[in-house]
């Protein structure tokens, strides 16, 4: 007959195969990702720079992952939808987010209620990208140059608009930022996405807009709009005759948007890890070199820590802007 120490010691053992054999099972699950297809979040509408580039990187993470990785568009709330339902996404590696600054580091001074926390929901993978803007007006507004502009905006105070992709977004920010550099009175007429405002752009509805590259450089080339500066600290390989707005007379005017890709909070290191290694071979490939350039936008690549950091820094010199610009929350 069996001792009850005995019979301890056979259920501790096989309690503790039982928890073996799962812990094996999870391994094997996470080593074997991706076991079926991946679905990218692009939380802005089809035809934007987050758009192309999600579609672009999708393709490319099939082609190293082995699995389709399909886009997603939920756009609203200038980022805060697509990146709320990623939040709350299983933590598997089977949801990912093209995530990017305007949402993450201007909207928390522009939105008193924010269903998502950024450092505490998501776990990041990698920075992706980063690219300046274009200044770019209608034809019938009489300005060829940066100068021009402001003395027109200032001989007419309120009466110039100026679109953005939604409050918040970059071309929202760089709009805030020329305004109180400039000291010009000049509308926000915020869209839902930049290439609708582009459109109204071409269409003479408004104005101008500091547009991203993608949507703008076709109609720029077209001579359907012109365009008077970028907001890149240097001038871009896309519009190489443009002048940047440092050398339009506003010393570090440097205003950037960049993209990263994450996971919600919770995901595996080895998923994050794994996604990460795939990254580092499509990010230095010529093929997304050279489609990124026709885009405005420089690839990057970055250990996962790089994400928050890069957040962190950025943080308070957008909150110093919106401060300066009288910008409330709402």
């Amino acid at each position: 007959m069996m001792t009850m120490t005995r019979l301890r010691v056979i259920f501790l053992a096989f309690v503790m195969s039982v928890l073996l054999g799962v812990l094996l099972n999870l391994a094997y699950a996470q080593t074997s990702y991706p076991t079926r297809p991946i679905k990218l979040i692009a939380p802005f509408p089809p035809g934007g720079t987050s758009d192309l580039l999600g579609r672009m990187l999708a393709q490319k993470l099939s082609d190293e992952l082995g699995q389709p990785v399909i886009i997603e568009n939920r756009p609203g709330a200038s980022g805060n939808i697509g990146h709320e339902i990623a939040s709350k996404a299983a933590p598997d590696g089977y949801t990912l987010l093209l995530s990017n600054s305007s949402t993450v580091v201007n909207n928390p001074f522009l939105y008193k209620q924010m269903n998502f926390d950024w450092y505490k929901d998501f776990s990041p993978i990698s920075l992706v990208a980063i690219a300046g803007q274009v200044l770019i007006v209608h034809p019938s507004v009489p300005a060829k140059n940066v100068a021009e502009l402001t003395a027109l905006a200032k001989a007419q105070p309120g009466v110039l608009n100026f679109g953005s992709g939604g409050k918040a977004i970059q071309s929202h920010i760089s709009g805030e930022m020329y305004k109180t550099a400039a000291g010009v009175d000049i509308i926000h007429v915020p869209y839902k996405g930049t290439g609708v405002a582009v459109a109204d752009v071409v269409a003479g509805q408004i104005q101008m807009i500091f547009s991203d590259m993608a949507p703008a450089v076709p109609f720029i080339k077209a001579n359907k709009v012109r365009a008077l500066a970028v907001t890149s600290p240097q001038r871009t390989n896309t519009l190489p005759d443009v002048p940047t707005m440092v050398e339009a007379g506003f010393p570090n005017f440097d205003a950037s948007v960049w993209w990263s890709i994450v996971a919600p909070r919770g995901t595996s290191n080895v998923i994050i890890d794994r996604v990460n290694l795939a990254l580092s071979k499509i990010m230095v490939s010529n093929e997304i070199k050279e489609s990124f350039e026709k885009l405005g936008v420089t690839p990057l690549f970055s250990a996962p820590a790089k994400v928050f950091e890069l957040s962190r820094k950025d943080s308070p010199i957008i909150g110093e802007v919106m401060k300066r610009a009288g910008v409330e929350k709402e």
